[in-house]
């Protein structure tokens, strides 16, 4: 009956992580007890979708402990976010421009833009595996709108050459 705050004591037993609650001394006979328990752990990136301890309980009356298997499920959270800019922020071709057929000028293609993104993990956990998939318009129409002449990374990011990359090898 009521709620009552458990005095939780962690130590090594046995080369064991244990942490080792009082439940109660004296407890009546048939009492029923429920504990809710929170549980912090770190390092769990590489688990799997759930982790299993062992509860045991143990009473000073009785020989032998209980031991009960929990499985607890795992789940990770990270908030990811994209940010991007591009270089200069605005382009303006006069309306009169053509491309030059043929060349092999970046400058004769049309101004040079450049997009820049930056995937961050807010957190709070790690993340590894992602997959960013980018899509960018380079057709407008049947004509070219954006050519599309390098792709750069930074930070270990392996990327996959999008499909027209440099075409006419500008």
């Amino acid at each position: 009956q009521g709620q009552e705050k458990l005095s939780c004591n962690p130590r090594k037993e046995n080369g064991s992580r244990v942490v080792l609650c009082e439940l109660g001394n004296p407890m009546k006979a048939g009492a029923q007890v429920t504990v809710d328990m929170e549980l912090s752990v770190s390092g769990l990136e590489d688990m799997g979708d759930t982790i299993t301890f062992q509860l045991q309980l143990r009473s000073k009356n009785s020989p032998s402990p209980a031991n009960v298997l929990v499985t607890v499920p795992v789940e990770v959270q990270a908030e990811m976010e994209l940010r991007g800019t591009s270089l200069p922020a605005t382009t303006v071709l006069p309306a009169s421009w053509h491309r030059a057929e043929g060349s092999r000028h970046p400058e004769d293609h049309g101004i040079k833009v450049e997009h820049v993104y930056q995937l961050h993990n807010k957190g709070p956990s790690t993340v590894s595996g992602v997959t960013l998939r980018l899509a960018v318009p380079s057709q407008l129409g049947g004509r070219i709108l954006l050519y599309l002449l390098e792709l750069d990374t930074e930070g270990g990011v392996n990327c996959t050459d999008p499909p027209g990359l440099n075409a006419e090898q500008v």
